[in-house]
């Protein structure tokens, strides 16, 4: 089916979809998801088990680099690690 896309011809949504990954992992993205409305989180990670390998990494010294890590800011990490602190 790949063949018989005509890329010029797609949806500037799906056209933006085969640029970034294919014209074969489009056609999968148009399969699965076709019609749904879909809401993309703005984090990779999920916050709450980003937050637990926060507190599993955390050295004293590396906030700033589990920040960048994590797509978090710096002063998350500093409210995950006091919020641990204080549970303690």
């Amino acid at each position: 089916m790949k063949e018989d896309v005509d890329v010029e011809a797609l949806h500037s949504f799906y056209r933006g979809i085969s640029e970034l990954i294919g014209v074969e992992g489009m056609l999968k993205v148009f399969e699965q998801y076709r019609g749904m409305q879909i809401t993309i989180p703005i984090h990779l990670y999920d916050r709450n088990l980003a937050a637990r390998h926060v507190l599993e990494q955390y050295n004293g010294k590396n906030s700033y680099e589990l920040a960048n890590k994590y797509g978090y800011s710096q002063r998350w990490v500093v409210k995950v690690l006091k919020t641990q602190q204080q549970d303690r």
